[in-house]
């Protein structure tokens, strides 16, 4: 059954850091696009960065751009997302995706979920 799971979520204070994996099992994530997405409470699931399976170009929402670090490590099948700085605004679920390209858009597509994990940003 292919899983992806999700870990390194908790309660962080703001200006400090936290670093996510996601990784999965019966399937190998260098042969996807990998997406991490946020959906805070009463909003819409977003993306915040994307990994390319091609050449692992990287993509960031404007509003984590320089902030967050997304990353691969395929000897240990998992992808990271580093995220420093944190604000309260960055307090949600976030999620790891497989996705693939359509055309040049990376993460076009979401092909399986994980099961997320909670990350909240709060003094």
């Amino acid at each position: 059954q292919v899983q992806l799971v999700e870990s390194g979520g908790g309660l962080v204070q703001p200006g400090g850091s936290l670093r996510l994996s996601c990784t999965a099992s019966e399937f190998t994530l260098s042969y996807y696009d990998i997406g991490w997405f946020r959906q805070a409470p009463g909003k819409e699931r977003d993306r915040m960065s994307c990994i390319s399976s091609s050449d692992d170009r990287t993509e960031y929402a404007d509003s984590v751009k320089g902030r967050f670090t997304i990353s691969r490590d395929n000897a240990k099948n998992t992808v990271y997302l580093q995220m420093n700085s944190l604000k309260p605004e960055d307090t949600g679920v976030y999620y790891c995706a497989t996705a693939v390209a359509i055309t040049s858009i990376s993460c076009a597509r979401v092909v399986h979920w994980g099961q997320g994990t909670q990350v909240t940003v709060s003094s």
